[in-house]
This record gives C-alpha cells, sequence and structure tokens, in this order.
C-alpha cells in the first residue's frame, strides 16, 4: 500500500527503539566486570547475562517475523517495546545473578519482537534501488549505539552502579513507544498461519546447543554436555527437514535461499554477529583488568570504531545501491580481521593504549562497510509480501552468530584461563577476588589468556569474506519489478 508519511521520519522514529537494543547489549560489555563483582558471580555466570539475552533474542525471531505480516509491523513493534522496557527496569532491581539472567531473557524476548518490524517496514517504505541507504542508517545505528551505549554506561557504572545501565532504559523505551505511536504507519496485513513444531524444534534446538557450549568448561566437557551439543544439532537438523517437508506456511521459507544473495548475507550477518560479540568480552576485560582502567575509561578507547562506523555506513550504504555487492562487504570483512588480530598483540600488559584507539578507528571502518550493504543485499530481491518472513531469517542468523560467539568466546576464555592461571583463574575467572585490580603477578599470564580468546573472531571474519565474494550483481530495476509482479500474482492465486 502507498504510505504518504515520509519514510525516512519513520525510519528515524524506529531507530530509537532499535538503538536502544543495541545499547543495551554494548553496555553490558563494559559492565561485566562491575556486575561480576557486586552479584558475586564468575566468568560463566557473568557471560550467561550476554547469553540469555541473545538466545531469547535469537530463537523466536522467525516466529516473531511472520507475526509482523500477520497482526502489522508497527503492533507488534510496540508491544514488543514494552517488554523489552518492562524487562529493563525488572533487570535494574535483581538482587542476584540467577535473577539478572532471568530478566536478561524477558528483555530478549521483547528485542525479538522489535527488531524484524524495523526491517520489514524499511522494505516496504523504501524502493529496492533506494533502500541502500536507509539499511546504511539502519546499519550506522549500531555504530551510534555503540558509542553511546559504553560511554554513557560506563559513566553510570563509575557514578551509579551497573544497575542504571539497565534503569535509564526507562525513559528512553517510554519516549520510543510515543514516536512510533505517531509516526510509524499502519501496513497492510495478510493472513499467516504458524508451524508450532518448527517454533518448538528451532527454541529447543538452539537452547541445547548455545547451553552446551556455554557450560563445557565447567562440566568439563562431559559426557552429558556433549550429548547435550549433539542433541541440539540433531533437533535443529530435524527443524531444517520439517520445514522442507512442511507444504503449508513453514516458520522458516527455505524458498528465499533460492536466492543467492540473500542466502550469503545471511552467513555474512550471522559471522558479523559472532565476530562483534565475541570481541567484546575480552577487549574489556583487558582494558579493566590489566591496565586498571575504569568502565568510562575503557568504552572512551572504543570511541573511533563507534564514530567511524555510524559515519561510514550511511555514505557505503547510499553508494552500494549502485556497485557491486561485494565491494564493501568483503573489504569491510577482511579490514575487521586484521583489526582483531592488532588487538590480540596489543593485548599485553605495557602496550601503548593510543595504539588501541587507532586500530578500533579502522575496525569501524569496516564494520561500516558491512552492516548497510549486507542489509541492502538481503532484502534487494525480497518480495513485499516476504518482507517479514526475510527479515525474521536475516535477524535470526545475525543473532544465531551472535549467540554463538558469546557462547564460544566464553568457553575459550575459561579454558585460556585454566591453561595459563591453573588453580588461580579457571573455572570462575577469579583473580585475588577481583577481575577490575588483576595483581602484577598475575598480569602477564591473564593477558595471555585474553590474548589467545581474542583471536577467536578472525575464524568467524573469514568465513564471512569468503561469502561475500560470491555476491552477484543485483538485477535490473525492470527485473525487479517484474519479479514482485509475479510472486504477487503467485500469492493472490493461491489465495
Amino acid at each position: 500500500m502507498t504510505v504518504e508519511r515520509n519514510p525516512w521520519h519513520v525510519l528515524g522514529a524506529l531507530l530509537v527503539g532499535f538503538s536502544l537494543i543495541l545499547l543495551d547489549m554494548s553496555v553490558v560489555a563494559v559492565a561485566n566486570p562491575a556486575i561480576m563483582e557486586s552479584l558475586e558471580a564468575d566468568v560463566s555466570e557473568v557471560v550467561w547475562v550476554t547469553s540469555a539475552y541473545l538466545l531469547t533474542y535469537a530463537a523466536p525471531l522467525l516466529f516473531t517475523g511472520r507475526l509482523g505480516d500477520r497482526f502489522g509491523p508497527k503492533n507488534v513493534y510496540l508491544v514488543g517495546l514494552v517488554v523489552f522496557t518492562l524487562a529493563s527496569l525488572w533487570c535494574g532491581v535483581a538482587g542476584s545473578i540467577d535473577m539478572l539472567i532471568a530478566a536478561r531473557a524477558v528483555q530478549g524476548l521483547g528485542a525479538a519482537l522489535m527488531t524484524p518490524q524495523t526491517m520489514a517496514v524499511v522494505t516496504r517504505i523504501f524502493p529496492a534501488d533506494k533502500r541502500g541507504a536507509a539499511m546504511g542508517a539502519w546499519g550506522g545505528s549500531a555504530g551510534v549505539a555503540l558509542l553511546v551505549g559504553p560511554v554513557i554506561g560506563g559513566l553510570l557504572v563509575d557514578s551509579a552502579g551497573w544497575e542504571w545501565i539497565f534503569l535509564i532504559n526507562v525513559p528512553i523505551g517510554i519516549v520510543a513507544f510515543l514516536l512510533a505511536w505517531k509516526m510509524v504507519p499502519t501496513l497492510e496485513t495478510r493472513p499467516h498461519k504458524f508451524d508450532l513444531i518448527g517454533i518448538v524444534l528451532s527454541c529447543g534446538g538452539m537452547f541445547l546447543l548455545v547451553f552446551g557450549l556455554q557450560e563445557g568448561n565447567n562440566r568439563n566437557w562431559s559426557a552429558t554436555i556433549w550429548l547435550m551439543i549433539g542433541a541440539g544439532l540433531a533437533v535443529l537438523t530435524m527443524f531444517v527437514v520439517t520445514q522442507a517437508l512442511n507444504k503449508g506456511e513453514p516458520l522458516l521459507m527455505l524458498s528465499l535461499f533460492r536466492d543467492r544473495n540473500f542466502a550469503l548475507a545471511n552467513v555474512g550477518i550471522a559471522a558479523m554477529g559472532a565476530a562483534v560479540t565475541a570481541m567484546t568480552v575480552p577487549t574489556y576485560f583487558y582494558l579493566q583488568g590489566v591496565r586498571g582502567l575504569t568502565s568510562m575509561e575503557s568504552a572512551l578507547i572504543f570511541a573511533p570504531l563507534a564514530i567511524l562506523t555510524g559515519a561510514c555506513a550511511p555514505v557505503v550504504g547510499k553508494l552500494s545501491d549502485t556497485m557491486h555487492p561485494r565491494t564493501f562487504t568483503t573489504t569491510g570483512f577482511v579490514l575487521f580481521g586484521i583489526t582483531i588480530v592488532a588487538y590480540s598483540e596489543l593485548m599485553k600488559p605495557d602496550s601503548d593504549l593510543w595504539m588501541f584507539s587507532a586500530t578500533a578507528a579502522v575496525t569501524g571502518i569496516g564494520n561500516g562497510m558491512v552492516w548497510g550493504p549486507l542489509g541492502a543485499i538481503a532484502t534487494r530481491n525480497l518480495p513485499i509480501h516476504q518482507s517479514g518472513a526475510g527479515s525474521g531469517v536475516y535477524n535470526t542468523n545475525r543473532q544465531v552468530g551472535a549467540v554463538l560467539g558469546s557462547a564460544a568466546v566464553g568457553a575459550l576464555f575459561v579454558d585460556r584461563l585454566d591453561a595459563h592461571l591453573p588453580g588461580i583463574g579457571g573455572g570462575g575467572g577469579h583473580v585475588e577476588g577481583s577481575v577490575t585490580a588483576i595483581p602484577d603477578m598475575f598480569k602477564e599470564p591473564y593477558s595471555t589468556a585474553l590474548s589467545e580468546t581474542g583471536l577467536l573472531p578472525v575464524a568467524f571474519l573469514v568465513l564471512g569474506a569468503i561469502a561475500c565474494t560470491l555476491f552477484i550483481r543485483f538485477p535490473s530495476q525492470e527485473t525487479q519489478k517484474e519479479n514482485e509482479r509475479v510472486a504477487m500474482q503467485k500469492v493472490d492465486d493461491a489465495s
């Protein structure tokens, strides 16, 4: 349907809430050490504060994307924003690590309701040949959140306590709700059936897999852990098989993957989600634990990353509308991978911190070349009536990558601590009871453990770079319009 409102105003209203979700992920990274000390948690437990959020965020995205097609993206977005805001309040008043993890899980559900709707609305209100700039702004908001989140979070942690990194979401969430209520149009909906078996299998498989990876070191990689991981993979395989056999409306529309660029963009965004999540844990533990920086100071070290991501993403997104899809994305993945190696080399007790900031600036340029173009590539050939389903798939893969990245980096961190600080740093990650003031005698092995952990994202980024090299050129506008007309005709004939 025709939307008379300025699409850029609509996008701006949605980005307030979307940025809140991203801000919440980046805030927790800088607050992890303070949460560990305040709630007397260990490394595995504090990583679950992030993993629980990412898990409940990722698992329902296929379903919540379809909810937007059925009940309207605006309605589902607003419901999700309410859940997210109330769960943020719960996080802020949590008195134990278990309560905080539970509240973060509910917060993830709210984020899962919101995220696919933002991308689906962009797909429906911007024409395909203008979508790159819009997706650039969508991706650039991640850079703004990366800057605002840790800096404000660091200030709040240092001055008022970690609880306020969540409580600050409440007034922002209210503003985001009012903006979306006023600005976002009510778009056309279509009836959909919901695949309950698919929902159970996808959520169950993801939980078993991530829980097994997360808890492997704590349980000495016992037979139970390996059985859990194997069961998770088996259940996810069953999920894919049931989707292929579903002749009605499967939760995962495998037909979307017939578009080569859509399929490859999903590989790329999963790799990006895993790399970004896996990067934050060792770097912030290094800056605060080894170098003794405050939460605020460590966040400012990475300010160039956020500034340049936010500045580059819209520009690159606009340019990507007329260039080969692999041009920016492949370059961005390679740049990001190079900086990951640089961070690892810099994780020494006496390295120059200005070099961390300089490296972060290059990371920002690499990120700006990836986020916006990948979103535009994924949605370029997407039929309008499948915008919610396609957005759900894309964001699911982004969050699945983030979940696996979080789980893998937590397991690797504990393993490296066991190797370099046996009997002292392993298991819980405590060294003399504090992760913000590592004694001098332990700084060298602690830094080595973090340096080795910090190389993990390289594996994800190599996979993303390979996927991007395989992109093919966009079809012409005429071909695009004809494909959409044929797709809509098939839907009308079926109904």
